[in-house]
């Protein structure tokens, strides 16, 4: 797992000012010098990213550029939205990321645009050159480097390090214990199935066929929704035939192939594939691919969302 980062009472203050005149002053001036000690602590801070890399930052960032759409979704759910000022192409959401400025395709980065943003951070990413981020340094721009979630820890560590990157820790703190919460209340649901329904997980369509596996951000979707998946006796994103899917017989397909023109229609027409239990009960669903591949705060969503999909009668 990836480790880092009253009320006033009127009556009584009249009274007060009444009995000790300038006393209240002298409190006044105790609680100016100690919020002022306070803005000096924050002033000047260091947090680890995933490269290992102390970064410092000399005040809490109020223009930010994310090189990914998972971080971008996470400075959003942190409320911090409103102070990123670059993102890339495949930023879409929440809907107000779409208007933000353009500064990479997810690979290549535009160094110039970017320095011409005059952001105070960087929120990285590991994928790619990573020599195309020497620019950004170089320009003296903190870049907080983000290892790509493999996991649902990863991403509670994710949140956590942002979040201490853009002084509202505590906020990270509550955000991963909403997103668990959620998360508990789909386990609840579907521990009462008493034996999990055989899945199969589409990635890529046909003609070149991929799966995922186990040790995937996916297969771990699945499984906290009480979902078998039958291709987890192997790792990681797995090339498969038309043959062996047919011979698992899934009782249920998800595909995630929300770009093709009729992923459901094009699944069902496979040759073969007809007597695939899932083809015959009609029990092959398409689903939003961000949801279901971003490593992000919208992980508790993924997991209800693919509950909901195999066991609908559990969330009537």
């Amino acid at each position: 797992m990836k480790r880092t980062l009253g009320f006033s009472w009127i009556s009584m203050l009249m009274l007060t000012l009444f009995l000790t005149g300038c006393g209240v002053n002298d409190d006044q001036s105790s609680k100016d010098n100690k919020d002022s000690k306070k803005v000096e602590e924050i002033k000047d801070y260091t947090v680890t990213d995933d490269s290992g890399k102390k970064i410092k930052f000399e005040k809490i960032p109020e223009k930010v550029v994310s090189l990914q759409p998972s971080n971008t979704e996470i400075l959003f759910a942190l409320e911090q939205g409103d102070k990123v000022v670059g993102v890339t192409d495949f930023d879409n959401y929440p809907e107000e990321a779409k208007d933000i400025e353009h500064v990479s395709d997810s690979v290549n980065i535009n160094a110039e645009k970017i320095i011409a943003l005059k952001p105070d951070a960087i929120i990285a990413y590991t994928i790619g050159d990573e020599t195309a981020l020497k620019p950004l340094e170089d320009a003296g721009i903190p870049v907080f480097i983000i290892k790509s979630a493999a996991n649902f820890d990863d991403v509670y560590g994710d949140i956590g390090q942002i979040a201490k990157v853009m002084g509202v820790a505590e906020k990270g703190d509550e955000l991963v214990k909403d997103i668990k919460s959620q998360i508990t209340n789909v386990q609840e649901k579907v521990k009462t199935v008493d034996e999990k329904e055989q899945t199969y997980f589409e990635i890529s369509p046909a003609p070149e066929i991929y799966t995922t596996g186990s040790e995937t951000f996916q297969n771990e979707i699945l499984d906290t929704a009480g979902i078998k998946n039958i291709f987890d006796d192997q790792k990681g994103w797995v090339k498969v035939s038309d043959e062996e899917i047919v011979k698992r017989n899934p009782k249920s397909i998800i595909t995630t192939a929300t770009y093709a023109d009729d992923a459901i229609g094009e699944i069902k027409s496979r040759k073969g594939w007809e007597d695939i239990d899932a083809v015959k009960n009609d029990e092959v669903h398409l689903l939003d691919e961000n949801i279901m591949s971003r490593p992000g705060p919208r992980i508790g969503e993924a997991v209800e969302l693919a509950a909901k999909t195999v066991y609908p009668d559990l969330f009537k």
